[in-house]
């Protein structure tokens, strides 16, 4: 069960969770400085539209395969050996980019990161359902989200033009930054060890629930962040290649990250009051919609370089909300001893969407057009928005 807590405390005072805020603040800083400058590098030494896809979908399937075994991790080794061992798997390998830009090297170091990157999804959203009570399960979430995102607001939609006017060692060196939230790591472990009993032998708890009914619960959150979260691994990943150049790409980047970031934290208490169900919908039409736009902009027939950066902002509203709505379906749908299967197979969903759109729309763009690829994800939102709507009625999502 989550610690008890003062339900008028803020978010921010319960024990454990500014630990958490800033390992999430120095892991995800690795991550978003080398999303979209990793496949640029790759292109450096040569690779085409897909090799460089293959960069961040390579990282993106490590880390689907090692979430799988974080659960595993928790109960055997505990938080804190788990913690501490992700945040130097997400860091240290991005020193290794410094040696070389050949594709073989870089998917290498980029599955070794995507370990690391397991553990600290899985453990940082599992962390907030440990920590904070369900009645501000939302509101919590969305803390989490800002220290998820804001990295990603300042650090993705300029890591490209860093690498390009300063130079890519630069950005390469400051990719290491989750290396430096061990402290944090060590002191957020040792939290929800005492709480969990995770790690200590001899521990019995209740008996478990079938796991194909758990995952069946899980399935239609899991598919709707699917929808949204592959074209948005697409544009996070080839922004810098949409054709208009790294200081539009960066202001698309920009409005895209900004708006996931204040509609993710947002959304939380829309969603602790009303539930996520309804919103669920218009926001996958709202992000076809933005989809749209974004193909028609990179046309060369359409409204150029201003409707790229809306459509991304557009898109970055509906990215992060799904995500914190399908993060409270995920918890609510499941018993509390499954909370780390839920942010597993959550975060599976999320990261399995992200290395579809960099690996999906890249070996699309190379045999038509970014547009057509675009275009293919937009349906993708349209469909599960039928579906959802078909299964509204039976389930919560």
């Amino acid at each position: 069960m989550s610690a008890p807590t003062d339900p008028d405390q803020p978010v921010l005072r319960v024990p454990g969770v500014r630990a958490l805020v800033w390992m999430s603040l120095f892991g995800f800083a690795g991550y978003a400085l080398l999303l979209p400058t990793a496949p640029l590098w790759a292109t450096h030494g040569g690779a085409d539209e897909g090799g460089a896809g293959l960069v961040n979908a390579v990282l993106m399937l490590a880390t689907v395969a090692f979430q799988t075994t974080v659960p595993w991790a928790l109960r055997r080794l505990g938080w804190r050996t788990t913690l501490v061992a992700g945040v130097l798997l997400l860091g240290l390998p991005s020193l290794a980019f410094l040696l070389t830009d050949q594709l073989g090297w870089i998917l290498a170091a980029s599955a070794v990161r995507g370990a690391g990157f397991a553990v600290v999804t899985v453990c940082g959203a599992t962390a907030i359902a440990e920590l904070v009570d369900v009645s501000r399960r939302g509101r919590a979430i969305g803390v989490y989200g800002l220290a998820v995102a804001a990295p990603q607001v300042f650090l993705t939609p300029s890591a490209a033009w860093v690498a390009e006017s300063v130079g890519f060692r630069v950005v390469f060196v400051l990719g290491a930054l989750p290396a430096l939230a061990v402290p944090f790591a060590v002191a957020l472990g040792r939290r929800l060890d005492d709480l969990t009993g995770a790690g200590t032998p001899g521990v019995v708890g209740a008996p478990h629930p079938s796991r194909a009914r758990v995952l069946l619960a899980l399935a239609l959150p899991s598919l709707v962040l699917l929808a949204v979260t592959t074209p948005g691994g697409a544009l996070l990943t080839f922004a810098p290649q949409l054709g208009y150049g790294a200081l539009v790409a960066m202001a698309g980047l920009f409005g895209l990250t900004v708006a996931a970031a204040l509609s993710r934290w947002l959304v939380g208490g829309l969603a602790d009051r009303h539930g996520p169900r309804r919103f669920v919908p218009p926001l996958l039409a709202l992000c076809a919609a933005g989809l749209v736009l974004c193909a028609w902009s990179i046309t060369g027939s359409g409204p150029g370089a201003v409707g790229l950066i809306v459509g991304m902002t557009v898109v970055g509203i509906s990215y992060g909300s799904l995500q914190n709505l399908t993060l409270v379906s995920a918890f609510a749908a499941v018993p509390d001893r499954e909370r780390s299967v839920a942010s597993a197979v959550w975060n599976i969903g999320f990261d399995t969407g992200t290395g579809l759109g960099s690996l999906v729309v890249g070996f699309i763009a190379a045999g038509t057009s970014f547009a057509v690829g675009l275009l293919t994800t937009a349906v993708l939102c349209a469909v599960v928005a039928v579906v959802t709507l078909v299964g509204a009625g039976r389930r919560t999502v």
